[in-house]
């Protein structure tokens, strides 16, 4: 099967109902998103589907209909994309296991709702689950990025 991850064009040989996220990680080797709970309730294996949250676990190769952006590809170390400095710099993150999924959630998130209320941000990543607790900074980091991304 052909599959576009952050732009590139990969084959991969693969049984058909192999999960998005095990070709990610074990296949292509892109490791940062990562396995929470395997039943699609945690977020931490979300990623983007052309540009929409999907969770990477419950989601068949087979079933894969566009191209797939993994947190590697939302931005870099020297040129971040908005919400990843909006988690950076405050220091939102504590064990990091929900990390790329909350970034990757918010993303899709702020790209369709780009002025947010605390409640519609609550209820966009009511579905990313974090182990430390840290949902007001998050909360505070989505908002942050939102700002970001307006200023351009």
């Amino acid at each position: 099967m052909k599959i576009t991850v952050n732009g590139t064009d990969h084959e991969v040989t693969v049984p058909r109902e192999m999960p998005l996220l095990w070709v990610l990680r074990d296949t292509l080797g892109l490791t940062s998103t990562k396995y929470g709970c395997g039943i699609a309730q945690c977020g931490a294996c979300t990623v983007h589907v052309d540009g929409i949250a999907v969770r990477s676990c419950q989601l068949a190769i087979a079933d894969l209909d566009g191209e797939v952006t993994t947190i590697e590809g939302l931005g870099t170390l020297e040129n971040p994309h908005p919400v990843q400095a909006a988690w950076r710099d405050p220091q939102v993150a504590q064990c990091g296991d929900c990390q790329s999924g909350h970034i990757m959630q918010a993303a899709s998130f702020l790209s369709l709702t780009p002025e947010p209320t605390d409640a519609e941000i609550d209820a966009a990543l009511s579905g990313n689950l974090c182990r430390c607790g840290t949902y007001l900074r998050i909360r505070a980091a989505t908002r942050d990025a939102a700002k970001r991304l307006q200023a351009g």
